[in-house]
């Protein structure tokens, strides 16, 4: 959590005239990948390829694949999670036009810096501590020459950018708070990035809860959702002991088609009364005790 939430003083004018914009103070751009950390990597991707994903390159020098669809990628980094066997959302790689001076504009602001150990050959991204002892990095080599291209090797034999199933692209994730840290998340959200909070009356997909937040960026195709959802007053980590990132929402156009699409490859979908596949959203079952995908109705341009 961001020292900032502590010591509001810390908070200083920007460093650079590039990033005098308010609206969106450090460039942000978008999502370049999700890394999830799992002792059971073969699962994983597994149900990843469900989803429509295929592994398309592998780290030169670590057990780490990446895996794609459409203009989403997806990092399965095989370690053990915080002494639990399930996978867990381990960082989330921001892009940004400038990735040193995002770096150094969040710093000035309190967030923690994560101190990073590249190999020979490798990229040094930088990165500040997230939710639950996550990574948020700081991406700018993501156009022609990406960081891709340095610290991976393709598989060979298959398409580098696979298509998306059924038109999904990336619209949000969903954060998993304490009790009592809504104010605490939003702040250090917008101070940080320059992400909003929407109306309440704004709602998307089928399990509205907690505030969604919109995040900037410098294509309006680019932008995404944050969800933050405190638990329930009599929920067993209603203190904060388990604030994470908890799911990863995607968009479509058309979710009854995604539905039938992803079914086809082995995807099963939650049927109940409380949440049930319509033309708003739909959820997945709950694979290796945490992996959970939610879809969401949307075009590119709606999530604008």
């Amino acid at each position: 959590m961001s020292d900032l939430l502590l010591h509001p003083e810390h908070a200083r004018e920007p460093l650079q005239e590039a990033f005098s914009d308010e609206a969106n103070p450090i460039a942000l751009d978008g999502i370049e990948f999700i890394e999830y950390a799992t002792a059971q990597p073969q699962a994983l991707g597994h149900v990843l390829e469900m989803m429509g994903f295929r592994p398309v390159a592998r780290h030169r020098s670590r057990e780490v694949t990446l895996y794609r669809q459409g203009g989403l990628n997806i990092v399965v980094n095989a370690h053990e999670t915080h002494g639990s066997a399930a996978p867990a959302i381990a960082a989330v790689a921001l892009r940004v036009r400038d990735a040193r001076a995002a770096y150094r504009y969040v710093l000035e602001r309190g967030a923690w810096e994560v101190p990073t150990h590249p190999e020979a050959m490798e990229l040094n991204i930088p990165a500040i501590h997230g939710v639950g002892g996550s990574r948020i990095y700081f991406v700018d080599r993501w156009q022609d020459f990406s960081i891709y291209d340095v610290d991976f090797v393709k598989i060979p034999g298959v398409d580098a950018n696979p298509p998306a199933v059924a038109g999904i692209h990336f619209f949000g994730i969903v954060q998993y708070i304490g009790a009592g840290r809504t104010a605490d998340w939003l702040e250090f959200y917008q101070a940080l990035f320059g992400i909003a909070v929407i109306p309440d009356e704004q709602r998307f997909g089928i399990l509205p809860a907690g505030k969604l937040l919109r995040a900037p960026a410098l294509q309006a195709a680019h932008r995404f959702m944050l969800q933050v959802i405190e638990p329930p007053p009599d929920a067993l980590d209603a203190g904060g002991r388990d604030e994470r990132l908890q799911r990863i929402g995607l968009g479509v156009p058309d979710v009854l088609a995604a539905v039938r699409a992803l079914r086809a490859l082995g995807m099963e979908f939650v049927e109940s009364g409380a949440a049930h596949t319509e033309r708003r959203g739909a959820i997945t079952r709950t694979y290796l005790g945490s992996v959970v995908f939610e879809l969401v109705q949307s075009t590119r341009e709606q999530a604008a």
